[in-house]
């Protein structure tokens, strides 16, 4: 099959906010549009999502008509809003900016240093040792999210992707009870998927967007995300093949986050760097430049006494600052002030 950017309309109707069906994709053959559905594309967005040569590979076509198929799929979304124009004047987007969405940390202070919250069309990671409240934000993530706008939420669900079994129940239900919340709405309004094995992970990643459509997920969180790489790829003769699945693994996510309008939170452990570039640090994200490179936000975790601090290493528009949090029976909160 040949496709052409000069043939026929690709959509046979006006794009419509609540419709990504592949059925919009009029100008390709019915053949064409069963093998996808087959393939697992169930709509527009999972076809941004999973990219050309994933295309290609999956529905057995030419990698040049895969690349049509993408382009036009971009384009769709492009004319929603939902992905931005290929040439948009930099004061629409310094306004639509000031609109994006943002979920509360549950600290004011955290929030703060966030410029507001845990943002939308992004991920945010945060790594630490142990102990430093790196799960703790996950699970108050997921109840602040399904606040009011006004509150610091989105007023939509939790996706919790658990690859460390770090995943607890009773704590949602302690962070909402302590928050004045019905713990069982929270609850009901949080997905658990567990990983056991990355490729499992990725098997769950790939299926995410059928559920963050149908359950309104505004947050997916990853607790960790490199896990089960360290824990599968060992030695250096894996280092590569562990990196490119990484590399896959966090640009899929990225086009997750902005194809879905969804706030990404990603925890990240550590390993050890005497040399590290600030004082008080002796130690490095792992994942190495795949993880540097991708992530939108970093933000490192540490203790300090009772309290834990939390500092921006690097961010496309803040400077590298820190603040004070505490946890609590409410999860992530400021320190009691003295």
């Amino acid at each position: 099959m040949n496709f052409s950017p000069d043939s026929s309309p690709f959509f046979n109707t006006k794009p419509n906010k609540d419709s990504f069906s592949l059925d919009l994709l009029s100008n390709l053959p019915d053949d064409v549009i069963k093998l996808l559905k087959e393939s697992g594309f169930l709509s527009i967005k999972d076809l941004v999502i999973e990219g050309p040569y994933e295309i290609s590979s999956r529905v057995g076509i030419s990698i040049d008509d895969s690349i049509f198929i993408y382009n036009q799929s971009i384009t769709f979304l492009e004319g929603l809003g939902i992905m931005e124009k290929r040439f948009t004047p930099a004061a629409t987007l310094y306004h639509k900016r000031k609109k994006i969405g943002r979920v509360s940390t549950g600290s004011k202070n955290f929030d703060k240093l966030l410029g507001g919250g845990i943002e939308t069309n992004a991920i945010t990671e945060v790594y630490g040792e142990f102990g430093t409240g790196k799960t703790q934000l996950c699970h108050t993530a997921c109840v602040t999210v399904q606040l009011e706008h006004s509150e610091g939420g989105l007023k939509g669900g939790a996706l919790y992707i658990d690859t460390e079994n770090t995943f607890r129940p009773e704590r949602i239900d302690a962070i909402s009870r302590a928050r004045n919340l019905n713990p069982t709405k929270i609850l009901d309004n949080i997905v658990v998927a567990k990983a056991y094995s990355s490729s499992h992970q990725e098997l769950i990643l790939s299926e995410s967007s059928r559920i963050i459509e149908s359950q309104d997920i505004k947050l997916m969180i990853f607790d960790s995300a490199i896990s089960l790489y360290r824990s599968e790829f060992l030695g250096l003769s894996t280092l590569s093949i562990r990196q490119q699945r990484l590399n896959k693994l966090v640009h899929t996510i990225m086009r997750m986050a902005q194809t879905h309008q969804i706030a990404v939170l990603l925890t990240n452990q550590v390993q050890s760097s005497p040399d590290s570039g600030f004082a008080g640090n002796t130690f490095k994200a792992a994942g190495g430049n795949i993880f540097a490179h991708s992530s939108t936000y970093r933000i490192f975790l540490r203790k300090a006494d009772r309290n834990r601090i939390a500092r921006i290493v690097d961010s496309p528009n803040h400077p590298e600052s820190e603040t004070l949090f505490s946890i609590s029976e409410s999860g992530i909160s400021d320190p009691i002030k003295k």
